[in-house]
């Protein structure tokens, strides 16, 4: 019996699944071959010598991916019942089949009842959790987009390591959570567990979204007393450029930068992002014409697009119209949906919203909801009833309708052209439609803890202290005596 496929067999197999499964326009609505049904026509029976048992953890990963079609990850959970099946002639799964299985689960749509549950209640059964790693990580995975959830197998596991805690960072920071994230890097210290180059990346990023410097800081110091060849990682080394810009560090962050021994195209792409959030055009677009000159590196459409969001922020229109031309010709790089979004935008923020429309009109690709959002807020600002019109209504179209920040900004757009009617309707269609958004909020660090609020804060324990602050500040910023004897000579007038 040989131990696995041959290559011929395994590229025959991924060739078959890539196309076989993959949803046709003729018929969207096929079902799915069984999963025996597959194997045969691959021509790999169930007797076939060639379904060993790492035969079939190369497929489960192959199916795992999802990357061909959405869906494989089914495909992978039904083969993974079939090794399961006691009237299976397929071999039963061991240690490495589960791995796969859950990364498949994690891949899959949403179904009913959901197989994480389930599988998670397998490993227990067999002792393969927490007692093995790869499981213990495809399981953290698998509950990436729930952390409280994650957060519990992370609290069931004897002995942690980096990459646990990373995942876990991971997870906190993209439910928005970077706080509780942070808090977790400060206790894996505490814990003994020296952070690696892919936990210090995922904490200085966490860092940067909550815009706690103190903390990444503290990270920085940390991997220039301990680890300092890691300053010349590309990951660390961008995720604390971006993190001193986003605190507003830039200064920092070009040193970080400047001292970078090596800088590829993801670097270079960060610092022009840098100097696109502090609005910098001249600098950012400086960056597309030194990448080739000092580090022999071409520059791709995130750098390109850093340069045009830097034109934008800055007000710089002219340069940035003439970079969405020719940044085909100078950097080879073809204009993307993206880059003709940031454009939109950058119009639409001066007040050129007819131009922004006309630019809509020539992209080669269909405009989504970013581009008629960006023309929607600049109708807002500028007034333009029939225009926001227009963008709410193709807005409806992808979808983007569901979010109440959409109507609220119609809404108000009415009112402001004093359309008190269709204020009161657009109102009326939120409350009736259960739409809802999280309100957004803003986050400050105070002595090294992440302290946020929402806009008419009632409920924040400080809040009387915040309001005295305030006043103390209007006070401060009020009319100068120039401007005072202004005021008055103009009430005299």
């Amino acid at each position: 019996m040989r131990p696995y496929i041959p290559k011929t067999t395994f590229a025959f197999c991924h060739s078959l699944l890539s196309s076989r499964f993959r949803p046709s326009a003729a018929c969207p609505a096929a079902p799915l071959l069984p999963v025996q049904a597959l194997l045969t026509t691959a021509g790999l029976s169930p007797h076939h010598p060639d379904l060993s048992l790492v035969a079939l953890n190369s497929l489960l990963r192959i199916l795992s991916r999802g990357a061909s079609s959405p869906a494989h990850p089914l495909l992978a959970l039904r083969l993974l019942l079939l090794m399961l099946s006691p009237s299976s002639p397929l071999p039963s799964p061991d240690h490495l089949s589960f791995p796969f299985a859950l990364s498949a689960a994690a891949a899959a749509a949403p179904a009913a009842p959901p197989p994480g549950p389930q599988l998670h209640a397998l490993l227990l059964k067999n002792a393969l959790f927490p007692s093995d790693h790869y499981v213990t990580t495809a399981l953290l995975q698998l509950h990436a987009s729930r952390p409280d959830d994650a957060r519990r197998v992370f609290d069931e596991l004897p002995r942690r390591e980096a990459i646990h805690y990373d995942l876990l960072i991971g997870a906190y920071a993209r439910a928005g959570m970077a706080a509780e994230g942070l808090a977790l890097f400060r206790a894996m210290f505490v814990d003994g567990v020296a952070p690696d180059a892919v936990v210090l990346t995922t904490a200085i990023a966490a860092c940067a979204q909550s815009g706690a410097l103190e903390c990444g800081e503290w990270a920085h110091r940390y991997v220039e007393t301990n680890s300092p060849g890691l300053l010349a990682d590309a990951f660390v080394g961008s995720a604390l450029v971006s993190m001193y810009a986003k605190c507003g560090c830039l200064q920092e962050a070009v040193r970080v930068f400047e001292g970078m021994p090596e800088r590829n195209e993801y670097v270079w792409g960060t610092m022009v992002g840098a100097f696109a959030v502090h609005g910098m055009a001249g600098e950012a677009v400086a960056c597309l014409e030194r990448m080739a000159g000092e580090d022999g590196v071409r520059p791709d459409g995130v750098a390109v697009l850093g340069a045009l969001s830097a034109c934008a922020h800055a007000g710089k229109v002219e340069d940035g119209l003439s970079l969405l031309r020719e940044m085909r010709r100078r950097y080879g790089v073809v204009p993307g949906h993206e880059h003709y979004s940031c454009t939109v935008d950058m119009l639409c923020r001066v007040g050129r919203l007819e131009e922004a429309v006309e630019l809509i009109g020539r992209m080669p690709m269909a405009p989504l909801a970013s581009v008629w959002g960006s023309l929607l807020a600049g109708c807002r600002m500028y007034g333009n009833v029939e225009l926001a019109e227009v963008a709410a209504s193709e807005l409806e179209k992808l979808g983007a309708g569901a979010d109440q920040g959409v109507h609220v900004q119609l809404s108000n757009i009415y009112l402001d052209a004093n359309r008190k009617d269709d204020a009161r309707r657009v109102r009326k269609l939120i409350g009736s439609r259960g739409i809802k958004k999280v309100p957004a909020y803003s986050a400050v660090e105070v002595d090294g803890e992440l302290r946020s609020f929402v806009a008419d804060d009632q409920a924040h324990p400080q809040r009387f202290e915040i309001w005295d602050v305030l006043g103390l500040l209007a006070e401060q910023m009020g009319p100068s005596p120039e401007e005072e004897e202004g005021t008055t000579l103009v009430t005299l007038l």
